[in-house]
């Protein structure tokens, strides 16, 4: 009966960074996250722009997650972090942030940041936030692909001091 179990048990999932083949898969992982996903060619062109890093999770053959950035001269800028449904509550966007972060750092960048909607309760409960310090950004506002919320004001929380992790709060203007 061992051997059943282990049949359909679900493996470890195992993180590595994305190509531009796994745009479609990505896309749909985000379509399914956010109420406005980002097409499969919004994903080809970030994943192929030289100035954006993105890791994955995958279980088997499937992407279950994924965690997406822009660097900018010694900053970079979290845009999207996604962990399929199924997978959520297992502690794999922790895992995903902690790869990227150390990724980012071997870059030598002075700080990261993260813009989290104030509808994103689980994000907004999170590690990266609950342990960052808050600060103003007045007047801030979203950079996104296409399709993105222009109109929002930030708050910058910061951890650390050489490897500095920003994560923004997300208050929509309506």
């Amino acid at each position: 009966m061992i051997w059943f179990s282990r049949l359909f048990a679900r493996s470890e999932p195992s993180l590595s960074p994305a190509s531009p083949r796994d745009a479609g898969s990505l896309a749909a992982l985000h379509a399914a996250s956010f109420s406005r996903g980002w097409s499969e060619t919004e994903f080809e062109q970030l994943l192929t722009d030289r100035s954006v890093i993105a890791d994955r999770a995958t279980s088997g053959r499937r992407n279950i997650g994924f965690i997406i950035s822009r660097r900018a001269a010694d900053e970079a800028e979290i845009l999207s972090v996604a962990v399929a449904r199924a997978w959520q509550g297992r502690g794999l966007a922790r895992r995903l942030l902690d790869l990227h972060l150390r990724r980012l750092a071997g870059l030598r960048l002075r700080a990261v940041f993260l813009e989290v909607d104030e509808d994103n309760q689980p994000a907004r409960r999170g590690p990266a936030v609950r342990s960052a310090h808050a600060r103003a950004r007045p007047g801030h506002s979203a950079r996104k692909p296409a399709g993105g919320h222009p109109r929002s004001r930030a708050s910058v929380v910061a951890r650390g001091q050489t490897s500095c992790l920003a994560v923004a709060a997300i208050s929509r203007l309506t």
